[in-house]
């Protein structure tokens, strides 16, 4: 049986391709127009037209940020003290080792920290040393044998696991800081560690400096302690404080009358409970006295040990200790299970929400002191604004003029796909909120380059295919095609070198690395994409005999 074929007329087979093209025009002028106009209605809000744009627009769309080197700031160097990181190491190790042995039955005395790395057991009369101290270096790797005395054994802190608490101490503090700065409401702030305990932070557009400064200084130990019912305050005052207590001040600051007062105590040294056992901190405000307070909230490991301190010490006074100053010392009247307390002080609004602020962030590990604050005035970000504007378009003008000179019409479509490479870079910019600093403008400068160097490539080349007596059409096709693989290797391989600097470099290097990254992919799309569309849209138009280039 014969098969029939209808052969396909030249007629139908051109009206195929034609229509192929009208739509792949379509799509690709559709791709463009999109990213131009998504582009256009992310940037516009960062500009000064900002202000005239609705205010469903204006205020749902992300800005782009400035730089503490355009619109000022506060610049501030901190010092980690890890050598005090290490004396509360040990610290919480006397607390655990004293857990471990009551847990164990093991007949003791105390457990006390001798010195910064060293611990002292003190056994009560008949129990054996050798089964404490095993147990105690089986369950803590930390700890290694340091001898021992009448009636008392000694350890002290492996040198590997200082060395490692050191380290954590700076680590630790570098994510609390970003963490209590997170909450406080600044604008991409640059937070980083500087060699072994110094901490760089920037604060671009700060507009309360000083509580900034107490808010990231201050150190937020929580500590529960009993208060010693059975110690003299005013013996304690002469300097007879009872061995195994302490002495310390409940501070307080009338806002009315500007008075301020100390109220001494005697707390027993033993911490029952630290700040670690908060899982969240809430301000809230007291019925009676209409005064803000913290209320508290533990995790479960912490609830338990709340409920089991209330229940063991039922009429003693708990003392709530942050920072060495006593906040509130109550009763305890019962049992208190379910996790909860709260901290009272007379309180503002605003002290109430940063002390919530610092519990919910945590507690530095060690205390920082400021070695650094710098606070860089808006009239430099101005001038630099200034500047680098100033720049931006004396180079664009340039580039422009040089490409209309040289290229012609072809450098007229060049000059188009650059200043959609500038609007979409923008756009991504402000949709990833992004922060502009003066290296970022340096990266859109030097993606502009880059744009113009694809388009220098390609026109060169379909320069080169006209030479060889090709029609206009296959000659930028065939321009295109030669160039792709060119372009493609520069910018990756720029693109490579934009990756590294944001890998191992920081502040306003990322800030270049990040510009220039999204130029680098904006320009593949612009060049291989926005251009030839023109150039294909003139060509299906009309057969054209010369091409202006």
């Amino acid at each position: 049986m014969c098969g029939l074929h209808e052969a396909t007329s030249p007629v139908s087979a051109d009206r195929m391709k034609s229509d192929g093209m009208k739509r792949s025009l379509q799509i690709r002028f559709g791709l463009v127009g999109f990213f131009t106009l998504a582009a256009a209605v992310l940037f516009l809000p960062s500009t000064p037209l900002g202000e005239r744009l609705p205010s469903w627009w204006r205020d749902s769309i992300p800005k782009i940020a400035l730089g503490l080197d355009l619109q000022g700031g506060m610049y501030l160097l901190l010092s980690v003290d890890v050598e005090k990181g290490v004396d509360n190491a040990t610290q919480r190790l006397a607390l655990a080792v004293t857990d471990r042995l009551k847990e164990k039955n093991f007949r003791f005395e105390t457990v006390d920290k001798t010195g910064q790395t060293t611990l002292r057991v003190a056994l009560s009369e008949g129990q054996a040393p050798e089964p404490v101290e095993k147990e105690i270096l089986d369950r803590f790797g930390e700890i290694k044998k340091g001898g021992r005395e009448e009636g008392a054994l000694l350890f002290s802190l492996d040198d590997r696991y200082i060395k490692t608490i050191r380290d954590f101490s700076a680590s630790q503090a570098l994510e609390v800081l970003r963490n209590r700065i997170d909450k406080f409401g600044v604008a991409e702030p640059l937070i980083q560690r500087q060699g072994d305990r110094e901490i760089v932070i920037q604060l671009p557009g700060l507009k309360d400096p000083k509580r900034a400064l107490d808010l990231i200084g201050k150190t937020a130990v929580l500590e529960f302690k009993l208060v010693d019912e059975k110690a003299s305050v005013e013996r304690a005052l002469k300097g007879e404080v009872p061995e195994g207590s302490e002495f310390v001040y409940q501070r307080t600051f009338d806002k009315r009358t500007g008075e301020r007062s100390e109220v001494p105590f005697v707390v027993k040294k033993p911490i029952l409970l630290t700040g670690e056992a908060v899982a969240d901190a809430r301000v809230s405000i007291d019925q009676r006295y209409n005064e803000p307070y913290v209320s508290l909230s533990f995790n479960s490991v912490g609830a338990d040990r709340f409920a089991q301190i209330t229940g063991d010490h039922t009429k003693e006074r708990l003392a709530i200790i942050l920072d060495g100053n006593v906040y509130s010392a109550p009763v305890i009247r019962e049992r208190i299970a379910g996790g909860q307390a709260q901290i009272t002080g007379r309180f503002t609004m605003d002290e109430a929400k940063d002390l919530a602020i610092i519990l919910r962030a945590g507690a530095l590990p060690a205390p920082v002191s400021i070695l650094q604050n710098v606070t860089v005035g808006p009239t430099l970000g101005a001038d630099s604004i200034q500047k680098g504007v100033k720049a931006s378009i004396v180079g664009a003008l340039l580039v422009v003029a040089f490409m209309i000179l040289y290229y012609r019409m072809s450098g007229l479509i060049a000059n188009a796909a650059l200043m959609l490479n500038v609007i979409m870079l923008l756009g991504v910019l402000a949709m990833f909120n992004a922060t502009l600093t003066l290296p970022g403008i340096a990266g859109i400068i030097l993606t502009m380059g880059m744009g113009v160097d694809s388009n220098v490539l390609i026109f060169e080349r379909i320069k080169e295919e006209l030479r060889l007596g090709k029609t206009v059409r296959a000659a930028i096709e065939a321009g295109y095609d030669r160039a792709f693989t060119t372009v493609i290797d520069s910018h990756v391989t720029t693109l490579i070198t934009a990756a590294v600097l944001f890998q191992f470099w920081s502040g306003p290097i990322k800030g270049f690395a990040v510009s220039l990254s999204a130029g680098i992919l904006i320009n593949l799309f612009t060049a291989l994409v926005g251009t030839q569309v023109v150039f294909d849209f003139i060509t299906s138009r009309k057969r054209l005999e010369r091409l202006s280039i």
